[in-house]
């Protein structure tokens, strides 16, 4: 019998044996962990989830990667979390860390893909891009920046045509037990502020901050924009109004306020340019027909099909 004959035949013996392994043996997607919503969110739309075991706290969307098993808070990863799960291979926000704790995987023999495209809305295209290379999904990667750079497009169309002054809005930012905080300059708030052509009413400070009765009579938002947990972090509509000061300002009188979801809006993921169409919409509605009640920026583009 030639090697060639004989190596069929113990393949052959192989596969009788273990019915999966044809499967298993052209399955070859590594073991993968997702850190960071965006990442979690690409991976989805790229139909790329296949291998991946496990993913962070803020990664909820879509339920398929809710159901996974948490490694914890992508800034606060332990690798002892992460190794549990027996990846091959860690796809890393730009946010994940601590980077010690990045180098440890490395070191434990995992493969650690960091994709550097942090909340910058200019960057999405490379992050959709530098996640498809890692992924082998280029072709889906660049159907994929088609339809983010149209939407970007229509955002800055819907911009450019708004013959009305920006809106003074509040970027609310909670959660369950902590003080409510605004949205300073060189945040995440500020940046959907801006790009929804709005203009952030607490620029004058950076980073999140709470702020007392003075600061918000002061600045006078005309429209408080929150997070649907955010939102429930506070105790709901009725106890936001009840926030010392904010009954004194345009916000509060008008009941002026934009409902959005989290993960959406704040991800700078696939949803953030729809997203921020549907906020500049209900900002600059807000501020001409403010009705008492919560108008739902996000919500379309949050809900699963």
């Amino acid at each position: 019998m030639t090697p060639t004959r004989h190596l069929r035949l113990v393949v052959t013996l192989v596969a009788c044996l273990w019915p999966g392994w044809q499967v298993a043996f052209a399955d070859s997607t590594p073991r993968s962990v997702v850190i960071g919503s965006d990442i979690a969110e690409i991976m989805a739309a790229l139909d790329a989830l296949g291998g991946v075991v496990g993913r962070d706290d803020t990664s909820q969307y879509p339920a398929a990667v809710a159901a996974l098993p948490s490694v914890g808070y992508l800034r606060h990863l332990a690798a002892e979390g992460v190794l549990s799960l027996a990846p091959e291979r860690v796809l890393a926000a730009a946010a994940a860390g601590p980077r010690e704790v990045l180098a440890q995987l490395e070191v434990a023999g995992v493969e650690v893909v960091r994709v550097e495209q942090g909340a910058n809305l200019a960057a999405l295209p490379d992050k959709v891009r530098a996640v498809a290379r890692a992924v082998e999904r280029e072709r889906h990667g660049e159907a994929l920046v088609a339809d983010i750079e149209a939407d970007l497009a229509r955002l800055e169309e819907l911009r450019n045509a708004t013959q009305s002054v920006a809106p003074r809005a509040m970027f609310l930012l909670s959660h369950s037990g902590m003080t409510p905080m605004a949205a300073g300059r060189d945040t995440a708030g500020q940046v959907v502020i801006e790009a929804a052509g709005g203009r952030n009413a607490f620029e004058q400070f950076g980073g999140y901050k709470a702020v007392g009765a003075e600061a918000l009579v002061a600045r006078s938002p005309e429209v408080v924009i929150a997070t649907r947990s955010g939102l429930e972090g506070i105790g709901g509509t009725a106890r936001l109004w009840q926030l010392p000061g904010l009954a004194m300002t345009p916000a509060g009188r008008e009941r002026a306020l934009i409902v959005c979801d989290d993960q959406a809006l704040l991800g700078f993921g696939p949803r953030t340019p729809t997203a921020l169409i549907a906020l500049h919409r209900a900002l600059h509605a807000a501020t001409e027909d403010a009705n008492d009640h919560i108008r739902e920026a996000c919500g379309r583009v949050a809900d699963e099909s």
